[in-house]
């Protein structure tokens, strides 16, 4: 790895799963690129909005059914604090009908990815999702 590389800010993900072998496995999944973090947060409501604040992260995955205040209500939140309000945000569920990928996407998510995924592509549909919406992906990465 160069240094440049080295220095290059992570891609910062928030990932918010109840499940915690589900966190570990997009964990470790996502990890595998150097380049990227993700932070796990295993409620909603405040204290994902409260991580958001702390760790600046480029998108925020939510999955829709949490203990507490559920995805949609999180997205709600995030979306009403102006220090996390611009933040994408992915929905990866297992509830995907198409009404629910509707409801999802008209509170302002860039998209869903359903449960059940292949964790060597996630990284890959991420940065579809964003790239479709006009979003900076990951940074440019000088060992590429």
């Amino acid at each position: 790895m160069t240094p440049q590389a080295r220095e290059a800010s992570p891609f910062v993900i928030l990932y918010v799963e109840d499940d915690p072998d589900i966190r570990e496995l997009v964990t470790v999944a996502l990890e595998l690129d150097e380049g990227v973090r993700v932070v796990g947060c295993q409620t909603g409501g405040d204290d994902a909005v409260e991580m958001a604040r702390a760790w600046h992260p480029q998108v925020i995955l939510l999955d829709v059914m949490l203990p507490g205040t559920d995805g949609p209500r999180t997205l709600e939140l995030l979306r009403a604090d102006p220090a996390t309000s611009g933040i994408p945000a992915i929905f990866i569920t297992a509830k995907a009908a198409t009404s629910d990928v509707s409801r999802l996407n008209g509170l302002g998510a860039l998209g869903v990815i359903r449960k059940p995924f292949d964790p060597m592509t996630l990284l890959a549909k991420i940065h579809g999702l964003i790239g479709a919406a006009g979003r900076v992906t990951a940074p440019e990465r000088a060992d590429r």
